[in-house]
């Protein structure tokens, strides 16, 4: 038997954004729209602080992406 399964655990996304950091490309789809952005800072307090900017897409095709930029590594996730 297997411990317990995370749900949405983050995966790596391909993002191409503008120098205001929002996404206009998510997994070479293009972004028709931003529904909504935030930053979450959390953990300032540890060794490991988080802070994320999330935006919630919807490309060209009708897909919608949750993804956000870990403004600590650089890198772009998919949260869901």
């Amino acid at each position: 038997m297997s411990g317990p399964r995370r749900l949405s655990v983050p995966r790596r996304v391909a993002v191409q954004a503008g120098d205001d950091g929002q996404p206009h490309h998510v997994d070479g789809r293009e972004v028709d729209a931003v529904r909504e952005s935030w930053l979450i800072e959390d953990r300032w307090w540890t060794e490991r602080p988080l802070r994320r900017r999330y935006w919630e897409t919807v490309t060209t095709c009708g897909r919608n992406e949750v993804v956000f930029h870990d403004l600590i590594s650089g890198r772009w996730w998919r949260q869901r």
